[in-house]
């Protein structure tokens, strides 16, 4: 063999060496995130309620009254067809094991008419409550739980109403530095008319920082979510501990008089990732471009 061709071939084999190393550098990036997407929990399954738990007010726990929440065409479906009137009987069905860090990741649409009775700031109204309290220490006529609300608005047809907004039944946060004490702030998200499915995404860590994301994009951004204010009545003096800092809770969904459609609630349980800043970023990065 040559001079020439030996340096040839060495060359070569170095070329196909690396693309060799490249492919399955490839291969292992692709099997990370296929492992990652097989790690959503699937909130509601499309079958049944039996995860969930139910509390009305004005009723017991786990008195589903009127048949609010159901489950029908594979869609978990909120009614108020057996309902002479609403009469302030909000509703929230609780997923049974709290979260301290995820994404939750919820598709819905609004459908039909209002209840008779719903207050007319409920008109397509509804809501994801993340950091709630247990729905064991509610009181039987407690409106809302104590928590953070991702609050989803449908628009009239005409008028601008952005979703994924925050209220804060019973709560603050911080935002700007500062303490934020007013019950609801809007998002910068745009408005959904009609009866289109919509996904929202509720990122939320610990007690640190809470990002509501809608195709994409950060619409929504506070931090320190802690139990304090009002908006919420009545409830168990030893439940509020006012400036308590909220790190984990339960996810809820609510009836607030307008009929509503879910289609996928699903989670990515970020707690596993929660001590590393870096593998938590990291972790974070791949599943929101999913």
């Amino acid at each position: 063999m040559t001079k020439r061709l030996f340096i040839f071939t060495l060359a070569l084999a170095s070329i196909i060496w690396s693309c060799g190393q490249s492919t399955n550098s490839n291969e292992e990036e692709v099997l990370e995130v296929k492992d990652f997407g097989s790690d959503w929990i699937q909130l509601f399954n499309g079958e049944d309620l039996n995860d969930w738990i139910i509390k009305i007010s004005k009723h017991k726990l786990n008195e589903n009254f009127g048949n609010t929440f159901r489950v029908e065409d594979g869609l978990l479906k909120v009614r108020y067809d057996q309902y002479e009137k609403f009469d302030n009987q909000f509703g929230h069905i609780f997923y049974k094991n709290p979260y301290s860090y995820y994404l939750l990741k919820v598709e819905y649409r609004f459908v039909g008419e209002q209840a008779g009775g719903g207050e007319s700031w409920a008109t397509r109204n509804s809501g994801a409550m993340l950091h709630s309290q247990d729905p064991a220490t509610m009181l039987v006529d407690q409106d809302f739980p104590i928590s953070i609300e991702g609050q989803m608005l449908g628009g009239d047809g005409e008028n601008p109403r952005p979703t994924s907004n925050l209220c804060t039944p019973g709560t603050n946060v911080v935002m700007d530095d500062e303490l934020f004490t007013p019950h609801c702030v809007t998002s910068t998200a745009k408005t959904y008319h009609g009866e289109e499915w919509v996904i929202a995404e509720f990122l939320v860590l610990g007690d640190s920082v809470v990002h509501h994301i809608m195709e994409g994009e950060k619409v929504l951004t506070y931090y320190k979510p802690q139990i304090g204010g009002g908006n919420v009545n009545p409830f168990d003096p030893a439940v509020k501990v006012d400036g308590q800092l909220l790190k984990s809770g339960y996810i809820s969904l609510q009836s607030e008089s307008h009929p509503i459609d879910f289609r996928k609630v699903e989670l990515f349980d970020l707690d596993p990732y929660s001590e590393s800043k870096e593998k938590l970023q990291e972790v974070i990065d791949i599943i929101t471009k999913e």
